[in-house]
């Protein structure tokens, strides 16, 4: 009788795993371009337009649609992070990896939460919001490059402004007090959105700003290798 060949087809040997990507608030996958991870292909999350009064547990509910995998390996950005937790919460999960974003309320800025209570931004149309946000992106989003202002200028053309608003609402009413156990949160010291001085997290970027996924991708992309190595 021949041995039998346990050597996997070249094809299967090499497949990558994927990984799921939630990008942030008005962001879209151009935000991830940078990232070089070794044996892991990107799936990007697509947005959806809100329903009316949708819930963010519900609209989580509804991105789970595009995840084929068991136990999916999340990376959420900013407020991709959470909806990556809301996402883990209805689902298994391998691991959750956070990037510039928050874990519960008390990781978000108490001038955020005074929205809460004085939602003013409800009454202000969602393109003055982006006009705003265009304007003082470079100082918000720690901007460094000419480059990095034209690809935020043009995601934020791009945004749906009815998301915009229903997204605005999540972050300011998000009462979160579950954390997966699985969660890893990499955060910039020089963060302006979430600053750092209000984050408990697993790995500080120095210097690091809003946008380090962009211009720290490097330092970034080494911190999720080692992660999803463990």
């Amino acid at each position: 009788m021949s041995e039998l060949n346990l050597e996997l087809p070249d094809k299967l040997e090499n497949a990558l795993q994927d990984i799921y990507c939630v990008s942030g608030l008005g962001a879209d996958e151009r935000v991830f371009q940078k990232l070089k991870l070794e044996g892991y292909q990107p799936i990007h999350i697509r947005w959806v337009e809100p329903e009316n009064g949708e819930t963010i547990n519900n609209y989580a509910r509804r991105l789970t649609e595009q995840i084929s995998s068991n136990s999916p390996i999340l990376i959420g950005l900013s407020f991709g992070g959470i909806i990556a937790i809301e996402i883990a919460k209805q689902i298994d999960t391998k691991k959750v990896i956070l990037i510039s974003s928050t874990k519960n309320q008390k990781e978000v800025p108490f001038y955020f939460q005074i929205f809460r209570w004085l939602p003013i931004y409800r009454l202000i149309p969602a393109k003055i919001i982006l006009w705003f946000g265009q304007l003082l992106a470079a100082w918000f989003f720690s901007l460094e490059t000419l480059a990095e202002r034209k690809l935020f200028r043009a995601i934020l053309y791009d945004t749906n402004a009815k998301f915009v608003k229903w997204a605005i609402h999540q972050v300011v009413t998000w009462r979160n007090e579950l954390i997966p156990k699985n969660l890893y949160h990499i955060h910039g010291e020089s963060d302006r959105i979430f600053p750092y001085k209000f984050v408990r997290e697993d790995f500080n970027v120095k210097k690091g700003g809003h946008f380090m996924i962009m211009n720290q991708a490097e330092y970034i992309s080494n911190l999720i290798q080692k992660i999803v190595d463990i």
